[in-house]
């Protein structure tokens, strides 16, 4: 019979062992062995079938178990050493109390989906991943974050297969309160909530759970609330689930909801104001309209309130894939603003003015959130180089007339946060050579360059720990494809085959990740004949482990994970190639330690940084990747292997795979086989084992979550809480009416007259040239703009390349004509074909980049006839 209702039954902890109750709250056990260690003595077969969750086992332990370790003096010792560690990490100063300079009091860090652990499953992939590695570094430094997401009550979906390989999806239900969170109460005991004004005079409202992670306070709102009609209730239901309207209000909820739940959190605890709100993707973007929203009511304008909300927002975008990026038709925006609907005082077309594609090659009937991102945002920045370079020339359109180097969008490279991802037996081995406090810090703060302690450990040492994590893996896997064949309506009997599945003497190859066609899962099956040979190798064998789940409206992505499932179903290779199914953190926390190599082969530039290869490589696992995202950054020959790319090989994807995946080939048969099989005279495959220990050394301190959140601190947070700090009401009301005025008058500046001092078409290197400009102003003023000269290499073409920008001085007017004159010195520093040009840009101190309105005046082709190639 099914129930009609129900509860959630919680245990009642004897008062000596009320300190579980506040461990098992604190997400920070999923990163804490010492912690996990003593859960798992409480009860260690219960500890396994609660799969690692201390609530889910708390929620299970008898009353006789309970009552026996109350007694236990051994344990309560063990307990309490556990909790006044966590009370010291909970209180005492870190990084960030140390560091010298005015810091935000808080930041405010946004995004649709956070991958804590696998005992909170609100997140799909590398972002949410991403996410949650940037809260538990900020907890770890004491950087005051708060974190803002949904929680939803299917999270993202399960995957299974079907007996012919196709991806099933299946959505069980989360109870929150099965789940390491609590609910935000009001003084009252009753649950805190925000609400949202839906068209037609409908409500929509969310309570607000609390995650503790570490020091960082997580928010996450949940429509599934009794004042919700049914339709609301299903806001939260699913992540990436639904239709455009769905999504539109989730981000509005995310958004919107979010800022008020940081403002009740705020009010009820006593914690800072963040000064500063992190966007993470576009799907957060409409935080910003609520807090130009709410600096509205207090008195201040849009274009005022826009200036002010700009000054503390920094944006971060996550994908070069355009399909990556939500974009929503322009009339259901304006359905859901307005009169009628949610920010009723702000007028729907200023709101649409922010995310429309008014720029060549844009859609000017959708609003895009990226775009909106990057217009309430002051700062932005990409998530490794490559993809800072990409993101400024995808973003080249807003704007207009600057190359795109100049466009300001920089990058911050991700990083993952060591101690959720480095195996237990790494970290000893660690700990064994420096000390477990100082290879905590190292895991944690970084901020060295190189981790040589690494160089002492014995070849034999770190031998032993790769054999070690690979038969854990080789266990793991038979685990697993056992359930996932049973879950496929295999018998028993049928079965016997797996326990001779891979081996734990094999090079092993790991692939994992989402299942979007540019990740190419199905690369190595290109010429299959040449994979069996790899696999089969009498010598040199190899052998892959492959997850990933392909979205659930992707039938061109499951296709993908059929055809690589069916190859590794064929009993010649089934014990070499495996597929496993529902890929995640449980599984990829086995998985990156146990392998050997780590394979990625995307199109290249289209992944931002992909950070399953910097999990890998903290547990001393190689590379063998496409140089893109940060593989393209920091390869270095000792780390691992560069796949070559076929970039100029035209617009033929057949042709361009078929190349790439020979490439493939050919190092796995010419080079990593047989580096990793070569032996030398202690037994040892030496030149590997020096691989590992240069990949540990030289790239380990640089892949930490720790070094990403302190850049973001340092070049990003700062900046962005210092021009909050300036922006106030009169400072923000100045900018916004100053650059109404520029605006306008931009029309009327022109460059009239440039010349130098050059007398011929060649100069000698080192040598100084003296400009002359002339301008005019319109109704501005010098103080209004920057005249600048920029020079460098230039091309066939005359474009000017890794240009040199100097500013040019005023040196008298307006004239009779109401021209200015600016001059300067012209420094030839490099030797070939060298030009210059001259350009107006607007400038005010309250600006972070002069780039920043997209409007620039340069030479007419007449005027520009003096400003052509100096030196041949």
């Amino acid at each position: 019979m099914k129930a009609i209702r129900r509860f959630t039954v919680r245990p009642v902890l004897p008062e000596p062992l009320r300190p579980l109750s506040d461990l098992a709250r604190n997400l920070r056990w999923s990163w804490h062995a010492e912690t996990r260690d003593l859960f798992q003595s409480v009860d260690p077969e219960r500890w396994a079938a609660s799969d690692g969750d201390p609530v889910r086992l708390l929620g299970s332990v008898s009353p006789a178990r309970l009552a026996e370790l109350a007694g236990d003096h051994r344990f309560l010792r063990r307990l309490t050493e556990v909790s006044g560690d966590l009370d010291d990490y909970m209180t005492g100063d870190r990084w960030y109390q140390t560091h010298s300079g005015e810091l935000p009091a808080a930041i405010a860090y946004f995004s649709p989906e956070f991958g804590i652990t696998a005992a909170l499953p609100q997140y799909s992939g590398g972002l949410g991943i991403l996410a949650g590695d940037h809260l538990k570094a900020a907890s770890d430094l004491g950087v005051p974050l708060v974190g803002v997401g949904l929680l939803y009550r299917h999270g993202y979906f399960r995957q299974s297969l079907s007996r012919d390989g196709w991806q099933q999806e299946h959505y069980p239900v989360l109870d929150p309160n099965e789940l390491p969170v609590a609910l935000l109460e009001e003084p009252d005991g009753t649950p805190a909530q925000v609400s949202l004004a839906l068209p037609g005079g409908r409500q929509l409202h969310a309570r607000i759970w609390l995650a503790q992670v570490g020091r960082v306070p997580l928010l996450m709102l949940d429509s599934d609330v009794e004042d919700n009609n049914f339709g609301e209730r299903g806001v939260t239901d699913r992540l990436y689930g639904g239709g455009s309207e769905h999504r539109l209000l989730q981000e509005m909820l995310l958004g919107i909801g979010g800022v008020r739940a940081v403002r009740t959190y705020c009010r009820l605890t006593g914690h800072p104001e963040p000064e500063v709100f992190h966007t993470n993707e576009g799907h957060a973007g409409f935080l910003g309209l609520e807090r130009i929203a709410e600096l509205c009511d207090g008195g201040l304008d849009f274009d005022s309130a826009l200036e002010a909300v700009r000054a503390g927002t920094v944006f971060t975008t996550h994908t070069p894939v355009p399909a990556g990026i939500d974009r929503f038709d322009r009339e259901l925006v304006a359905h859901h603003f307005g009169p009628e609907a949610e920010l009723p005082g702000i007028d729907v077309e200023r709101i649409l003015r922010l995310g429309m594609e008014t720029y060549p090659g844009g859609e000017p009937n959708l609003f895009n959130m990226a775009v909106m991102g990057l217009r309430l945002g002051q700062r932005a920045n990409g998530v490794s180089l490559l993809h800072g370079h990409v993101s400024r020339e995808m973003f080249s359109g807003l704007w207009p007339g600057f190359d795109p180097d100049e466009v300001p969008i920089t990058s911050v490279t991700n990083g993952v946060h060591a101690p959720t991802w480095v195996a237990p037996e790494v970290f000893r081995l660690g700990a064994r050579q420096i000390g477990a406090q100082r290879t905590e810090d190292a895991l944690t703060v970084g901020g060295s360059d190189r981790w040589d302690a690494v160089g002492d450990i014995p070849d034999q040492d770190i031998w032993e720990l790769r054999r070690n994590l690979r038969e854990q893996l080789v266990d793991e896997v038979r685990v697993r494809l056992r359930a996932s064949w049973r879950q496929r309506g295999a018998g028993t009997a049928e079965l016997g085959w797996i326990d001779g599945v891979l081996d734990p003497d094999v090079l092993t190859i790991g692939f994992a990740r989402r299942v979007p066609s540019y990740k190419r899962l199905t690369l190595m099956l290109r010429d299959r004949d040449r994979l069996m040979d790899l696999l089969l190798h009498p010598e040199r064998p190899i052998q892959i482990v492959v997850a990933g789940k392909a979205h659930p409206a992707d039938d061109g992505g499951k296709r993908l994970v059929q055809e690589l499932v069916r190859f590794a179903d064929d009993p010649r290779v089934r014990h070499r190639i495996v597929f496993l199914p529902d890929y995640g953190m449980a599984m990829a926390q086995k998985l990156y330690p146990g392998c050997d190599i780590w394979l990625n082969n995307p199109l290249r530039p289209l992944e931002a940084c992909g950070t399953s290869g910097m999990k890998a490589a903290l547990n001393g696992c190689l590379n063998l990747s496409v140089l893109d995202g940060w593989w393209d950054e920091w390869f270095q020959p000792d780390f691992g292997w560069a796949i070559p790319t076929a970039d100029g090989v035209g617009t033929d994807p057949d042709h361009r795979d078929a190349i790439e995946a020979d490439a493939l080939y050919d190092l796995l048969e010419q080079r990593v086989a047989p580096r990793f099989y070569e032996r030398g005279q202690h037994g040892l495959p030496d030149r590997w084992i020096e691989m590992v220990r240069q990949t540990l050394t030289l790239l380990g301190p640089k892949v930490l979550a720790g070094r990403m959140v302190r850049e973001y601190v340092e070049r990003l947070y700062a900046p962005a809480a210092h021009a909050h700090r300036a922006m106030d009401p009169g400072s923000a009301r100045e900018l916004a009416a100053w650059k109404a005025r520029v605006r306008a008058a931009w029309h009327g500046v022109t460059v009239d007259h440039v010349e130098t001092s050059a007398a011929t078409a060649t100069a000698e290197l080192g040598s100084t040239l003296g400009l002359r400009v002339r301008v005019g102003l319109g109704e501005l003023g010098p103080d209004d703009v920057e005249v600048q000269v920029v020079s460098g290499r230039v091309d066939p073409e005359d474009r000017i390349a890794d240009a040199t920008t100097v500013p040019l001085k005023p040196a008298g007017g307006p004239d009779a004509d109401g021209r200015w004159s600016y001059e300067g010195p012209l420094s030839l520093d490099r030797t070939g074909p060298y030009g210059y040009t001259v350009r107006i840009l607007p400038s005010h101190r309250l600006l972070a980049s002069a780039v920043e309105l997209g409007l620039m005046a340069v030479p007419s082709e007449e005027t520009g006839e003096g400003a052509g190639v100096l030196m041949r």
